[in-house]
């Protein structure tokens, strides 16, 4: 018998490899909340187009996720309580729990092991399996909970609407221990952790000001930000909560939005001290930096919430305002942020721009779009 050429031998290797016509790279993918529907958009960064819907995936119209350190299945948490891991490659629901009334979003550990949900109704945080979805712990704070994060060493930090207190769960040893820190303020309402994992900030509803934390001091204690800033005296309407996750860090300073104002604010991140502001078109939702920093991009809430404003971080300055379309929820930029797609709910279109040029590139069909996650999070400290 001749022995089997060169040719041959790849040719059969080819053939004996199944899973090869099946490969799928997913690092250039993303879901899209179709908050109306319940079901995610599968979306192609690089085709600018939509590969797939995935449904069945209950209450979203308060929906955000996670995904695991491979990219390949993301958490999606919803309103109804319901926590929902999809499997991006299959294009499948992998398995789907209901945990709770009402919750308000969620962490993945950063050892992709364990997945953790803050809840309004009944409270607290459940922590979960990543695999399995079974349950590991059970956190009761009495409280409408918000502000969860995951942070280095397999922690969680999350706050109390209710109480003012934030608690840091330390789950790396067998028994979980828990870190309970009072007095931070006056109804916090969402909070955000630096990308190093340092520092934990709220927002303060029910008072002037926002609460700092070290979480690299061993006894963390609450540091006051812009302790004379806020609603103050003379409240004013807030027709939108900004989401402190879309707060954005240029260089050394935090731009945030304002609550109840037309306004952002920038802080030096070292100091906590107030640099400057930039008056804006409405009140602020997200504030949102590219991701060299040089540009934020702020969208605002109802009544205005048609407008995109681009502020340049070195002068402070607007240059560049435009309007996609009625009701422009969510921005996400692609991973080095040479485009950013922005949901636009009532028109119901995904819209990519140039970030540079700001050339609209395509539009995208969505049911009620909102939340938009490209899988570039997963390697992301409290993405």
């Amino acid at each position: 018998m001749k022995p089997l050429t060169l040719s041959l031998l790849t040719a059969l290797f080819v053939a004996a490899s199944p899973l090869q016509a099946d490969t799928i790279a997913t690092g250039d993918l993303g879901l899209i909340i179709e908050r109306a529907k319940g079901s995610v958009l599968l979306v192609d960064q690089s085709e600018r187009a939509t590969l797939a819907r995935i449904e069945g995936l209950g209450d979203l119209s308060h929906a955000s996720l996670v995904y695991s350190p491979d990219e390949r299945f993301a958490y999606v948490f919803g309103r109804d309580g319901g926590l929902t891991k999809v499997d991006i490659v299959t294009r499948t629901i992998a398995n789907r729990v209901v945990q709770a009334g009402n919750a308000i979003g969620g962490a993945i550990s950063d050892d992709g092991q364990l997945v953790a949900v803050s809840n309004y109704e009944p409270g607290g945080v459940r922590i979960f399996d990543a695999d399995t979805l079974k349950l590991v712990a059970d956190i009761p704070t009495d409280s409408k909970t918000i502000g969860l994060v995951d942070a280095p060493g397999r922690r969680f930090v999350f706050t109390m609407w209710d109480t003012g207190e934030t608690w840091i769960a330390d789950l790396s040893q067998p028994d979980m221990q828990i870190t309970k820190i009072t007095d931070m303020g006056d109804r916090p309402y969402d909070a955000l952790i630096t990308a190093n994992g340092r520092t934990y900030i709220t927002g303060l509803f029910g008072e002037d000001g926002l609460t700092a934390l070290d979480l690299w001091d061993e006894t963390p204690e609450p540091i006051r930000v812009l302790p004379n800033y806020g609603r103050g005296q003379q409240e004013m309407p807030v027709y939108k909560m900004p989401h402190l996750e879309g707060w954005a860090l240029t260089g050394s300073e935090f731009v945030l939005p304002a609550v109840g104002h037309h306004e952002v604010l920038w802080v030096d991140a070292d100091t906590l001290q107030e640099t400057g502001r930039t008056q804006t078109y409405g009140q602020p939702v997200f504030a949102m930096a590219r991701p060299d920093g040089r540009q934020v991009w702020v969208n605002f809430a109802h009544p205005l919430n048609d407008t995109i404003q681009v502020i340049d971080s070195v002068s402070k300055d607007i240059i560049h305002e435009f309007k996609p379309g009625p009701a422009v929820l969510h921005m996400e930029f692609t991973p080095r942020g040479h485009e950013v797609w922005l949901s636009v709910r009532d028109a119901g279109k995904v819209m990519i721009y140039d970030t540079r040029t700001f050339e609209k590139l395509r539009e995208i069909d969505a049911d009620s779009p909102s939340g938009i996650f490209f899988t570039a999070r997963a390697h992301r400290t409290g993405l």
